[in-house]
């Protein structure tokens, strides 16, 4: 079951989208080469809950035991943070962030360059950023969930990349996850029609190699390639509008920044 928000419950996720994106940029300095995934946490951590004034959303989330996600190099996603991970010189990471405030959810995530990266690591964080900005720029009434999961595999693959099926976008609300799935591959003209008042992620999980994954059996959480090679992820949440859509946790570098 799909709920559709009305605008002033909207106005409130963008309360939570602002404060997430704030997260990225303010932990974006301290990821360098040295610092420890445990570090990058409990900083982000601390800014939630002292300055923030607002719960990170992954800590005790079906157990999971931080309150933020880190996925270095070929981790796809759900990566936990630990003291034990340290960031090198040419790592990439995705730093996913979930806030909630006053009861409701804000969602991203984005890549970030540890030190110098190697070209074509770059390129594959680009080409997952526009996968993303590409699949935005088409949300609107009547866009079905099919033409967003086509676009993004058609542009993927074009590049000689592949694209991670066992996870996906989701509705998001005040609770973290909810209907409809969004799915990062498909064919267009098929699956849910959007309309107006719905919310939901979409984030691209898109591999440099087979897109093929697996969960790491001890931790039930840390999801990487299969192949052993890179991958990478951005996620947003968005808002349908009459007309288009909001990008809720949109940052001030981002063209959708006008919420």
């Amino acid at each position: 079951m799909v709920s559709l928000k009305t605008p002033e419950q909207i106005e409130k996720m963008k309360i939570a989208g602002r404060l997430a994106a704030d997260v990225l940029e303010m932990i974006a300095p301290h990821v360098v080469p040295g610092v420890s995934t445990g570090e990058l946490d409990r900083l982000c951590h601390d800014y939630i809950v002292n300055v923030q004034h607002a719960v990170p959303a992954p800590l005790n989330y079906h157990g999971f035991p931080k309150s933020i996600c880190t996925s270095v190099n070929h981790v796809v996603c759900h990566g936990i943070p630990a003291e034990t991970k340290i960031l090198k010189d040419g790592d990439i990471i995705n730093i996913d962030i979930t806030v909630i405030k006053d009861g409701w959810y804000g969602d991203t995530s984005k890549m970030f360059y540890v030190g110098e990266v190697k070209p074509h690591l770059a390129r594959l964080c680009d080409i997952t950023q526009e996968c993303l900005y590409k699949a935005i720029d088409i949300v609107k009434p009547g866009t079905r969930l099919g033409d967003i999961g086509e676009l993004i595999q058609k542009y993927a693959e074009s590049n000689h990349y592949s694209v991670v099926r066992e996870y996906c976008g989701h509705g998001i609300g005040d609770v973290f996850h909810e209907d409809p799935q969004v799915l990062h591959y498909g064919k267009a003209g098929t699956g849910l029609e959007l309309r107006e008042g719905m919310t939901f992620t979409i984030e691209p999980m898109i591999n440099l190699g087979k897109r093929h994954t697996k969960l790491n059996q001890k931790d039930g959480w840390t999801v990487t390639t299969k192949d052993g090679r890179h991958s990478a992820q951005w996620e947003h949440t968005l808002a349908v509008t009459a007309d288009g859509c909001i990008v809720l946790t949109a940052r001030p570098d981002e063209p959708y920044y006008n919420v």
